[in-house]
């Protein structure tokens, strides 16, 4: 799966939490976040701060852009964790374990890149199943 692929599919699929998500399209996905937090960070911090009145880089500018669009990437994020532990046969429930601090953190991490079940189970048949184009 493509990088481009799978944004467009945790688009598609923002509030299903049924299916399975592969690890390709998980990370990809990570990788995503991890460049729209980067670069809100940047914009907050040189434009927004001064549009604000505030110093560059000042703490008290709020980052609003960074607010905003972690907000809105939040549930798409919940989404694809789900059905990413769906595809290693684990309840989405387990996303909750990433509040026990460190070790339920790495446990989560390892569900996390464990490889992509080949076999059914009870949240599908198929990592592509939920593909829509």
């Amino acid at each position: 799966m493509k990088f481009s692929d799978a944004v467009s599919n945790v688009f598609l699929n923002f509030a299903e939490f049924r299916g399975r998500a592969g690890l390709q399209e998980f990370w990809w996905w990570c990788l995503f976040l991890l460049l729209v937090a980067a670069g809100a960070f940047v914009v907050d911090n040189t434009v927004s701060a001064t549009l604000l009145g505030f110093p560059m880089f000042s703490l008290e500018s709020g980052h609003p852009l960074t607010l905003i669009s972690g907000l809105l990437l939040t549930p798409p994020t919940l989404a694809v964790a789900g059905r990413r532990l769906h595809d290693v046969g684990k309840s989405a429930w387990w996303l909750l374990t990433g509040f026990v601090p460190v070790l339920g953190n790495l446990y989560l991490l390892w569900l996390m890149l464990r490889p992509t079940s080949t076999r059914s189970n009870r949240y599908g048949s198929s990592v592509h199943g939920l593909q829509r184009t």
